[in-house]
């Protein structure tokens, strides 16, 4: 019997009771009181498992992989050419497609639409590349950020967004060594700011950094940290270069090093390995590794050397796909 059924039942009973009794309703309140409780209980017990899915389906370190597999090629943005060959080679479908942008180049719409009809989020790496990110903090740049925060909103689909990835490298001009930790946040965060300003919600802010490599100077990214506030996702870029490298190796260090700043879910952003480093058993590591550590899933960077060449490596790829989607919510 439903909780509704026992309700009316009891209704009916009071009533008949009353009747009986010949007792004004208005003068026993308890059988009230004990339908308003009961009618409590049905709404706790409705309201306490949907809260509870909401929060499970939300992307977490701690919850199942939401299985995300995603790919760059060199094609994009001017062409999805790219990524339709990839997903013909694999068989696999990408959820992510990534392009690289320079400062001051515009949002890439019409590849993003072209990704949206495909069933993929477009992820854009905004590259500031010899531009003063004091300049970008103090908000001389305004004019462009408000344009790319409307061009985001007009499209009115997912967009994920990374700004000056790697920064805990020093190859790139924002980078350590080159922009300190402090500026490069401060620009980050007027960055983020400016965009919800304008009403740019669909944006995933994707805080990219590279693999930390202790003897090779590429320290822990914590001074580079903004803030959860500022921060939907982590993204870590690593890659498997000999055939020694496990995704414990390469990866495990990193991660260790951002759970301790946040609990905002993983990405592997920029990820591949090359034929030298026995490409098809790093590929079954990869979607292992992404499982063992229950992260949001990679983003394979599909450029020579780095393509997925061969049947095994094919074929390592499309079993690990399938295994992965299955294990998603």
């Amino acid at each position: 019997m439903t909780i509704n059924q026992r309700l009316t039942q009891l209704e009916l009973g009071v009533t008949q009771t009353e009747v009986k009794r010949g007792v004004r309703r208005d003068r026993r309140p308890t059988a009230r009181w004990l339908i308003a409780l009961l009618s409590v209980i049905l709404v706790i017990g409705v309201a306490v498992p949907i809260f509870l899915r909401t929060r499970s389906t939300q992307p977490a370190n701690s919850g199942q992989p939401v299985s995300y597999l995603g790919v760059y090629e060199r094609s994009a943005p001017l062409s999805y050419a790219g990524v339709a060959s990839f997903t013909a080679t694999t068989g696999v479908r990408p959820d992510l497609v990534m392009y690289y942008s320079s400062w001051l180049e515009s949002f890439q719409a019409n590849f993003a639409a072209t990704a949206y009809e495909h069933g993929a989020t477009p992820v854009v790496q905004l590259n500031p590349s010899n531009v003063s990110l004091a300049a970008i903090a103090a908000g001389q740049y305004d004019g462009y950020l408000d344009a790319y925060a409307q061009a985001v909103l007009a499209y009115g689909h997912p967009v994920v967004l990374s700004f000056g990835h790697e920064m805990n490298g020093s190859w790139y001009s924002w980078g350590y060594n080159r922009t300190s930790p402090t500026t490069f946040v401060a620009a980050w965060r007027h960055i983020v700011t400016l965009f919800r300003a304008q009403g740019a919600t669909n944006a995933t802010w994707l805080w990219t950094v590279n693999r930390i490599v202790t003897d090779g100077g590429i320290p822990s990214p914590k001074p580079w940290w903004p803030g959860s506030s500022y921060v939907t996702w982590v993204g870590i870029d690593g890659y498997y270069s000999n055939p020694s490298m496990t995704f414990a190796s390469v990866f495990g260090p990193t991660i260790a090093a951002v759970s301790e700043l946040t609990r905002d879910p993983i990405l592997i952003a920029e990820t591949a390995a090359t034929p030298a480093a026995i490409q098809p058993a790093k590929i079954a590591d990869l979607f292992e590794g992404i499982r063992n550590y229950q992260l949001l899933g990679f983003v394979w960077f599909a450029v020579q050397p780095w393509t997925i060449s061969g049947s095994a490596a094919i074929g390592a790829y499309r079993r690990g796909a399938e295994g992965y989607k299955r294990t998603s919510p």
